[in-house]
């Protein structure tokens, strides 16, 4: 028997952005008592809450997400557990040993890094996730895998707010969509999947034409 994990976070006002980004706010815009329906308004970007990167979210010349197919977003999964890193620490390639191997042996899995950040959701160490290095990165794309997920803010390191002098240039978002590949950001509840079998995910976004990425349910299934 299988059973289904929601791996999203929450979209309500004032939740994490990442720096820069919009902020969200989800407020009442119809009421069913006096409009005769209920309905909400939402304010979002498109990198808001559990998302997915497309591509063109890096490069004007990469693919946007409605050019991608949509068998990069469910599939089969790789869990790499991660745990225990200090704040601000790379993901090397020597710690995604074992799940290079299982990706190199399982074409068209998704990789499933699980750092544990997501504990820290709503709080300000969540920007001191650890993050994937270039070299980890192309390790990955070397398997052929072309979506890799991740409980934490982002892939590459984020800027410590206020700092002027962080520019990272967002070298792993650059390797793994020059692959063609796809990222999705913001899981949460990742450490449910460790020791599991069989792990499916379907990672589907919002259908918005010619964007950079768009908020998902992220969901898994577990043998």
């Amino acid at each position: 028997m299988s059973a289904w994990l929601d791996l999203s976070v929450p979209v309500e006002t004032g939740m994490p952005v990442y720096p820069g980004d919009p902020e969200v706010t989800v407020s009442p815009a119809l009421h069913a008592p006096t409009d005769g329906v209920n309905v909400l308004s939402l304010h979002m970007g498109s990198q808001s809450g559990t998302h997915v990167d497309a591509p063109y979210h890096v490069d004007d010349a990469w693919p946007r997400l409605d050019e991608l197919p949509l068998d990069l977003f469910a599939g089969p999964a790789v869990v790499a557990d991660v745990r225990g890193l200090p704040p601000r620490a790379p993901i090397t390639p020597d710690r995604l040993a074992p799940a290079l191997d299982a990706l190199a042996a399982a074409p068209g899995s998704s990789l499933l890094l699980v750092t544990g950040w997501s504990r820290h959701w709503g709080t300000p160490e969540y920007l001191a996730h650890p993050w994937l290095t270039p070299e980890a990165a192309r390790a990955v794309t070397d398997t052929g895998t072309r979506m890799v997920a991740v409980d934490a803010l982002s892939v590459d390191p984020t800027p410590e707010p206020g700092d002027p002098d962080a520019d990272f240039g967002l070298p792993a978002h650059r390797v793994l969509c020059g692959a063609g590949g796809v990222i999705a950001e913001n899981l949460t509840g990742l450490e449910q999947l460790v020791g599991a079998r069989e792990v499916e995910v379907f990672l589907f976004p919002l259908r918005l034409p010619g964007a950079d990425g768009a908020p998902v349910r992220a969901v898994a299934r577990v043998g």
